[in-house]
């Protein structure tokens, strides 16, 4: 058991090509299942749709199991906010046949988790040159798609009954970005407490990550390169010197383009 454990271990932590590809299809998976709830989403629960959801939520709960178990600090790891949505969507898939249709959109909880890894963001940053170069925008942009299409399958399965303009997805997807960026066109308006509450909300987190997002684009282009000496983490793309405190650095570059 010892042996397996080091074996799991050395996957999801270790440095090796073997290591970094499982981790790439590990990602692979994230973004195949997340398609998957979003198109199945709209639609009623079929048999395959179920059958789908129970081995999906079987393998992402070997996934959880495997990075309990090697966690070196577990009752850490179970305190994090994407352990607690993997285990509501590990629920939500499992008992997907027991449960109601309008807990469905918990399903789509999976995105919080995409590119929050800090082994995969390593090995992006040590194998692909342009990640490196615009790690900021390209995080900023998966963290405001997430936000984007979660809140408009919220939006969907919360308020479709209750709107009769929300036909569609595409009509929920339409008014979170009208709404986002307090366009407001009034074609779409969410009823009730609840609706009002659901479009604070996306006005307000929304506009914030968009904000956050151009600032990405618009501020001046840096990398992500710590400092041995004084941990200055983010330095020009053609810089010798550390700008804090004149320490020698050694980033890692593709070469001349």
């Amino acid at each position: 058991m010892e042996n397996l454990k080091k074996s799991i271990d050395q996957l999801y932590t270790g440095a090796s090509k073997k290591a970094a590809i499982f981790r790439y299809l590990l990602i692979g998976f994230d973004f195949s299942t997340i398609v998957f709830f979003i198109v199945t989403v709209p639609r009623d629960p079929t048999p395959a749709i179920l059958a789908a959801d129970f081995v999906i939520g079987a393998l992402i709960l070997a996934d959880f199991l495997s990075r309990l178990w090697i966690a070196p600090d577990r009752a850490r790891m179970l305190r994090q906010i994407y352990t607690v949505t993997d285990v509501v969507v590990i629920l939500s898939l499992l008992l997907a046949p027991l449960v109601s249709q309008s807990f469905g959109f918990l399903r789509v909880l999976r995105t919080l988790r995409l590119l929050h890894s800090y082994h995969v963001l390593r090995d992006l940053r040590r194998d692909t040159p342009f990640f490196r170069r615009n790690e900021d925008v390209i995080v900023s942009s998966v963290n405001l798609g997430v936000f984007i299409f979660f809140m408009s399958t919220l939006i969907f399965v919360l308020r479709a009954d209750h709107n009769p303009d929300i036909v569609g997805y595409v009509d929920a997807l339409y008014f979170t970005v009208s709404a986002l960026t307090t366009t407001g066109f009034g074609d779409i308006v969410l009823a009730g407490t609840i609706g009002r509450l659901l479009a604070v909300v996306i006005m307000v987190a929304g506009v914030a990550l968009f904000l956050r997002l151009a600032q990405t684009v618009f501020r001046p282009s840096k990398l992500r390169h710590k400092c041995p000496e004084c941990g200055l983490n983010r330095h020009e793309t053609d810089a010798v010197h550390c700008k804090h405190c004149g320490e020698i650095l050694k980033i890692e570059t593709g070469g001349a383009s």
